[in-house]
């Protein structure tokens, strides 16, 4: 679902991804299945720090 939501996205469209929108995109998910969800978003969030960070100048 995050690689869906960030696709054809600018870098910074896609770092306002959230953990929130990824599970409302999801249709909400039980509790106990939430840190899914969290997991994409912040995978996303450090894969683009990482670019950004060996491409900087």
């Amino acid at each position: 679902m995050v690689t869906e939501m960030a696709r054809g996205k600018t870098l910074d469209e896609a770092m306002a991804r959230t953990k929130e929108s990824v599970a409302e995109a999801l249709d909400g998910l039980p509790p106990q299945k939430m840190h899914c969800s969290n997991l994409g978003a912040d995978a996303l969030h450090k894969a683009i720090e990482d670019y950004r960070s060996k491409h900087a100048g």
